[in-house]
């Protein structure tokens, strides 16, 4: 089956735009870019882009690698044999279970007249079971049936919902199913209100069922129709090309992370389990901060737990297409609704995944284990390169950002290439896009890890979660953000530390600001050995930055930097208020110094960063701003140098 064609994608105009911004940023990224940023010795860049950059496109080269196998050599034997299994037989009977929640009346027709027409062309007998919220649903659904004659093996049953969540609704479902017995081999499809069955889905995918005794559910591909602007097109298209990826990838060792709620068919004996159903109800968890609470959406998340826990295989049908009418809940706010459908999809996602690593690699394969566990490390890992890139910027180099947005662009560049050749197209929105999901999304991923008992579902106005008591709730909200507050601050440390943007104090520096900062001392303080440990010790390209005050320097703090390849900092600079930094220079220091005018200094010179004087160190210059030098007399020299150490 061809993808729909009517799938909402953004508009030539859009696509020519996007092209020259990439363009114009891309001419500005490389005008910029510091010559010397992708040195092998610059060890905040490795480690920001480098080694965690690493490990992270690894894996996610990993799941590609293996979708391509799937999609190119596992699946089309499969296919085949499913084919070759719906010549012979068909299940017995089939029951849809189709969940509407104020769903736009036009769209309703829409989804029940494709779903009709493909019940009618399967030909199996088939109980629909339409649970809705509305009188007019039943109306919408009456007209369809008209249309097509009522055909002889549809039966319509309408249920309608409560209004607290989709969970009790399907439950109800199921149960009247499973009071009408149906016969061994009878399936079930789960599907939302908003979901159009494109022509030969049922057939195409239920045939999967015959073929493998041991396949207990499967999900298909999605597109969509989006109401809403260009962003919000390719936003949605962007996030099925990625979910096709995964999913593809997963289907190799016959499991899935989900069975998604929008489309996904069960073997009805199991649905009908008493424990499934309860499940489906009363998903909850207990926790040791929020203590026990139900879940409110995430449906989809219950019946994959409870086939991955029984150990049932699971499958993603990639040339099978359903179409969603995809609207935010807000399209005049993009920002806020993605938001929002995030955090409801990641608090889903929270919620089951530790039960599910808890049950270890035997009822899922390692691949599919660690695919959890790599959901929980990926959240914390994803924020190392934009924290990193934030601090060296900021405190080593601005012109570092240049080089991070290379880099963002290089990567998310060949990310969406792979994405286009699976997903069939591309779109340049799809690079800032992906940042955007990676990045926003592990932020709200941690958000919502502290914080994973508050639930809300916009669409329907309801949320659950937290205590009813207004204290107690907001004493959980407190600890929530200083949990989060701490984890976070620890990652900064070790990032500060690791990449020495920051480095603690040593025995000289906390001498230096002693004697210049509590004692007021003007006498000159040598620091020889201090100075050449921070020249050597900063990132590349680092600044010193000298308290106010007079210091010595001799030939002692030339010996440390005789090796070229030791030397990292670029420049030193002076206190800049109303008390001055000072150096007493040896002659033998004074006559590596060019002064503001690019000659030897004599007596006194200073420094400003309009007239910058420089240390020339063989290979390297140190340019010295905000600096007073003054030359010291041979003798006193001699006196620093016996004495000084």
């Amino acid at each position: 089956m061809n993808p729909p064609l009517d799938r909402a994608v953004a508009s030539r105009v859009t696509e020519i735009t996007a092209l020259i911004l990439v363009l114009a940023l891309l001419v500005v990224v490389i005008v910029e870019l510091p010559p010397e940023v992708f040195s092998a010795e610059s060890k905040s860049f490795f480690f920001a882009i480098g080694a965690v950059g690493a490990w992270r496109y690894s894996w996610w080269l990993v799941q590609a690698l293996r979708s391509v196998w799937y999609n190119r050599h596992l699946f089309p034997r499969l296919r085949a044999e499913a084919d070759a299994a719906a010549e012979v037989s068909r299940p017995p009977e089939l029951y849809v279970l189709c969940t509407s929640f104020r769903i736009d009346p036009e769209v309703n027709f829409r989804v029940y007249d494709a779903l009709v027409r493909e019940l009618v062309d399967y030909g199996v007998p088939t109980t629909l079971f339409a649970s809705i919220s509305d009188r007019t649903d039943v109306d919408v659904i009456t007209h369809v049936m008209d249309d097509h004659g009522w055909p002889d093996n549809v039966e319509v049953r309408y249920m309608f919902q409560k209004g607290d969540g989709k969970r009790s609704a399907m439950a109800e479902v199921l149960r009247a199913i499973s009071r009408r017995l149906p016969e061994p081999g009878a399936l079930l499809v789960s599907m939302d209100g908003d979901i159009r069955l494109e022509p030969g889905t049922l057939k195409h995918s239920l045939s999967f069922f015959q073929a493998d005794p041991d396949l207990g559910a499967l999900t298909t591909n999605n597109s969509a129709i989006v109401t809403g602007g260009d962003a919000t097109r390719e936003w949605y298209d962007l996030r099925y090309a990625q979910r096709h990826l995964v999913m593809s990838s997963l289907s190799v060792s016959n499991r899935l992370l989900v069975l998604t709620g929008r489309y996904s068919a069960f073997r009805a004996d199991l649905a009908m389990q008493p424990d499934f159903i309860d499940l489906v109800e009363n998903d909850q968890v207990e926790h040791w901060r929020f203590g026990r609470f139900k879940f409110l959406s995430g449906d989809d998340k219950s019946t994959w737990y409870w086939l991955l826990k029984n150990g049932w295989r699971m499958r993603y049908i990639p040339d099978v297409y359903v179409s969603g009418f995809e609207e935010l809940p807000d399209r005049r706010r993009f920002f806020a609704s993605t938001t929002d459908l995030m955090r409801r999809w990641y608090g889903n996602m929270l919620r089951t995944s530790n039960r599910a690593i808890a049950l270890g690699p035997r009822p899922m394969g390692m691949f599919a284990w660690w695919s959890l566990v790599d959901q929980r490390l990926s959240m914390w890992t994803t924020l190392i390169g934009p924290t990193v890139a934030l601090l060296v910027t900021l405190f080593v180099r601005p012109s570092f950002i240049f080089a991070y947005l290379l880099w963002i662009l290089f990567t998310r560049g060949i990310a969406t290439l792979i994405l286009a050749w699976q997903r069939g197209r591309y779109s340049l929105l799809w690079i800032p896009l992906i940042y955007y999901n990676q990045v926003w999304g592990a932020i709200l991923k941690t958000y919502v890890s502290f914080r994973f008992n508050r639930q809300k579902w916009s669409r329907q106005g309801i949320s659950a979660g937290e205590p009813d008591d207004p204290v107690a709730a907001r004493r959980q909200r407190h600890m929530g953000h200083v949990l989060h507050g701490f984890a976070y601050g620890v990652l900064l440390f070790v990032l500060i530390l690791t990449t020495g943007v920051l480095a603690p104090p040593d025995r000289m520096s906390l001498s230096i600001a002693r004697d210049t900062g509590v004692t007021g001392s003007e006498a000159p303080e040598n620091v020889n050995r201090w100075l050449s440990q921070v020249i050597t010790t900063l990132p590349d390209g680092g600044t010193v930055r000298l308290p106010a005050g007079s210091f010595r320097v001799n030939e002692a703090l030339l010996e440390p930097l005789k090796d070229p390849d030791a030397i990292r900092a670029e420049r030193i600079d002076g206190a800049n208020g109303s008390r001055s930094t000072t150096l007493a220079l040896s002659p033998g220091v004074a006559e590596r110094i060019e002064g503001p005018n690019g000659t030897a200094i004599e007596e006194m010179a200073l420094c400003t960063p309009e007239a910058s004087c420089a240390l020339t160190l063989d290979q390297h210059r140190l340019t010295l701003v905000n600096v007073r030098l003054r030359v010291e007399a041979d003798p006193i020299m001699e006196a620093v140098a016996t004495a000084g150490p």
